[in-house]
């Protein structure tokens, strides 16, 4: 019979085998470990090729925690493209600047930022996946939308303004890959100055100018 007033310790709960399943829900640092567990994936190879459960591995977390966090591998991609903070702070300062000035701002700040490695390195993993994977093309037309054309064109209250931002990032896209990705030697060896002067009309046109009519039948 037992003694009542034994001070053996009582065994604790054997501890389901397995890998961590992470922190409780909520905890950021948990978050951050996964986004820079995807940002270096995707950085090594391309968007098609990064799968949810290496991201998963290389963050010592289960990969329904993940899904948990990010809901998918799209969401969590656009998620690693995320502006860092003085990015968004001088997106929003667009907003209240001269709307037509806009345009010379806005191919300032995209280029000046590829000089941030937090940017620049899941921006060129992306880029380099749009010509073979229609998630990464998505992914980035998402990108520019919502964190950098789309507040632009919505707080100029112009028309179509899902057209100008399409053309306003199809345009943005196309120079950043002839400059940073295939290495166009005239585009590579511009300076930004000299780009904003070329570019910034063309795209000033795009978020505030008058569009061609659509044609009627």
């Amino acid at each position: 019979m037992s003694d009542p007033h034994s001070t053996a310790p009582v065994p604790s709960p054997r501890r389901r085998v397995g890998r961590p399943a992470g922190r409780r829900a909520g905890d950021t640092t948990t978050r951050d470990r996964i986004l820079d567990s995807a940002r270096q994936h995707f950085a090594r190879g391309s968007y098609s090729s990064t799968t949810i459960r290496a991201i998963a591995a290389d963050a010592d977390v289960n990969p329904a925690l993940v899904i948990h966090y990010f809901g998918s591998k799209r969401d969590l991609f656009g998620a690693t493209l995320r502006l860092p903070l003085h990015l968004r702070d001088q997106v929003s300062a667009l907003i209240r600047t001269d709307p037509d000035d806009m345009g010379e701002h806005v191919v300032r700040l995209f280029l000046t930022a590829w000089r941030d490695q937090n940017v620049r390195t899941p921006l060129s993993a992306m880029i380099r996946s749009v010509f073979s994977d229609e998630g990464a093309a998505d992914a980035l037309g998402q990108f520019l939308a919502t964190h950098l054309l789309g507040p632009l064109v919505a707080a100029s209250r112009r028309d179509r303004p899902e057209l100008r931002v399409s053309l306003a990032a199809s345009h943005l896209a196309g120079l950043v890959i002839g400059r940073h990705i295939l290495g166009v030697a005239p585009l590579a060896r511009a300076d930004i100055e000299q780009l904003v002067a070329c570019v910034g009309p063309v795209i000033q046109h795009y978020l505030t100018g008058r569009l061609p009519a659509v044609p009627t039948e």
